[in-house]
């Protein structure tokens, strides 16, 4: 499979093989066959810097953001420095002008700027590589943030990822890190959810779900979105006014319930991930906000996660292994969600992991961050042959921003405790959404068509039954193998009975006179004796030396594989 040649395209494989080069894969721009022009070739690859890397992909635009970002949670890739650099990867760049915000915003929701809103400052509030917001008015006097879509950038991230399509097909063909990893399954997945971040009603429905489900965490505050200003381009939400947690001042939190919130955040995100199971997959500290009132705003809600009911047990099972010191019980749980690989050495991979479990137990609580945990736990399985669970490096990732704005907020805040004063809070309510109307109404439907389609289904067993259409097939060992032993084993009995029933006719012929005799005894009786005899020593020798022989040389080709 050949790159394609489309001019939008050659500029980012120049792009991407430049990239490759300067952090040290060199290998696989040769099977890209990219010829780079002169005053771009590397003379000297730069290698080991992870910041330098995190810069270049800055550079080179928001798709390239974008997958830094995916990449930052991908253990089983990069390793640990490279996933702190990418997860702090800014995006950040010059916003675009006030009159192509008109031209959207007014081809979006259908009317003019003037018309719809009754002030629009048209200096953003903050600008970033997919999108900007500007603050604004409502008629009824209600403020609004307007997010408005980087004009033409779903074309180039369209582009870029037609690019990366290619260069992962050649990867994956050519390459043995390329059918290790699957890039192309990756890049699929990448595509999915950077295009539905594209689209700013998906973000206004996170918004509206986000809301309902932290309805009861009364000092949580979420957007929430205008629907009838609210487009693909354009998403129109509360103004939420406060400050970023990083920038609180030492007497700001002096006034503020601090370690309420720390501990509301906490357990919110728990409940998402581990009740919900939907969670906002970006909550660093940039996108929290604490409000005049005393709350805390959550914001930016392009970046979602589902995970399904049977991985959510399994994710509530390693947490609170981890906190509670059980390594083999992590191990096990690890094992089951993630996909063994063909090096995998079980024994060693259990040893390590409650080594790793085992260290934290010596660690204190404001040393210990859980997200870090399950980064780790995440890291050390790919090392051992076993591809990690999306699902953990993603609650990884967001648990371990979790941490550090927590403590933004409680330099003294122990998420430990937190998971297990919360643990049976945690299984109570899993449990009762188990048991929710909605799920007890599907399970009764199902068992509904299961009793209507039961007689049908047990007539048909029935009838071939009586047809003698039902047939087993049992699969075990070696068939032929074992059916050539029994018939030995049979030949062995029957032989063993001829040969008694000869010694027993001859002890009964030797009561018999007769002319024919040999050593002085009767005849056909010493004859009898003989054949015996004869055969017994065969049986002996079959049994001593041919069995002896086969056992050895079956050990011996064992040991040789």
């Amino acid at each position: 499979m050949a790159l394609s040649l489309k001019p939008e395209h050659l500029k980012r494989y120049t792009d991407i093989a430049k990239l490759l080069i300067q952090h040290g894969r060199s290998d696989l721009v040769k099977t890209m066959d990219v010829d780079l022009p002169d005053d771009q070739v590397v003379e000297e690859a730069v290698t080991g810097d992870p910041e330098k890397l995190a810069r270049d992909l800055e550079a080179l635009g928001p798709t390239f953001i974008k997958l830094g970002q995916l990449l930052s949670s991908r253990t089983d890739l990069l390793p640990t420095p490279y996933l702190d650099a990418l997860a702090r990867l800014q995006d950040k760049v010059e916003p675009f002008s006030f009159q192509e915000v008109e031209e959207i915003v007014s081809s979006e929701i259908g009317v003019r700027i003037s018309k719809a809103f009754d002030d629009f400052d048209p200096v953003p509030v903050a600008a970033a590589s997919l999108g900007q917001v500007h603050r604004a008015r409502l008629r009824g006097g209600r403020e609004v943030a307007v997010k408005v879509q980087r004009p033409g950038i779903r074309q180039v991230i369209l582009e870029d990822l037609d690019a990366f399509a290619q260069i992962a097909a050649m990867v994956d063909k050519h390459t043995e890190i390329g059918r290790r990893f699957a890039f192309q399954d990756m890049l699929e997945e990448f595509r999915k959810t950077l295009l539905r971040e594209l689209d700013y009603r998906r973000e206004a429905m996170n918004l509206v779900t986000l809301a309902h489900n932290l309805r009861e965490y009364e000092r949580l505050v979420i957007p929430r979105p205008v629907d009838d200003y609210t487009t693909s381009r354009v998403l129109t939400m509360d103004y939420v006014k406060g400050t970023k947690i990083t920038e609180l001042s030492p007497l700001a939190l002096i006034d503020l319930d601090n370690r309420g919130l720390a501990e509301d955040l906490c357990k919110a995100y728990l409940d998402q991930i581990l009740v919900d199971g939907f969670f906002h997959a970006d909550p660093h500290p940039g996108n929290l906000l604490v409000t005049q009132d005393g709350r805390l705003a959550l914001l930016d809600l392009g970046m979602v996660a589902r995970i399904d009911p049977a991985m959510q047990e399994q994710l509530l099972k390693l947490l609170l292994a981890v906190t509670a010191g059980q390594g083999q019980q992590v191990a096990q749980v690890t094992l089951q969600i993630g996909t063994p690989l063909e090096n995998l050495d079980e024994a060693r991979y259990r040893r390590e992991v409650a080594d790793m479990v085992g260290s934290f137990q010596n660690v204190s609580g404001e040393q210990i961050q859980v997200g870090r945990a399950v980064i780790n736990l995440a890291r050390l399985a790919a090392e051992n042959g076993v591809r990690p669970a999306p699902e953990l490096t993603m609650m990884g990732r967001a648990l371990l921003q979790l941490d550090e704005s927590a403590r933004a907020l409680d330099p003294d805040f122990d998420p430990n405790q937190i998971v297990r004063q919360y643990s049976d809070s945690l299984m109570r309510r899993h449990m009762l959404k188990k048991l929710s109307p909605a799920n007890v109404f599907s399970s009764a439907l199902e068992m509904q068509e299961l009793m209507q389609q039961l007689p049908g289904r047990l007539n048909a067993v029935l009838e071939n039954v009586a047809a003698n259409k039902v047939s087993f097939k049992v699969d075990a060992f070696d068939e032929t193998r074992l059916m050539d032993n029994l018939q030995k084993i049979a030949n062995r009995i029957a032989l063993g009975l001829v040969l008694a029933a000869l010694i027993v006719g001859a002890a009964l012929m030797m009561q018999v006179n007769t002319h024919f005799r040999i050593f002085g005894y009767p005849g056909l009786a010493m004859l009898l004796f003989l054949l015996a005899a004869a055969c017994g020593f065969g049986l002996i020798f079959s049994v001593l030396f041919n069995d002896d022989w086969r056992v050895w040389r079956g050990s011996r080709n064992n040991q040789q594989r």
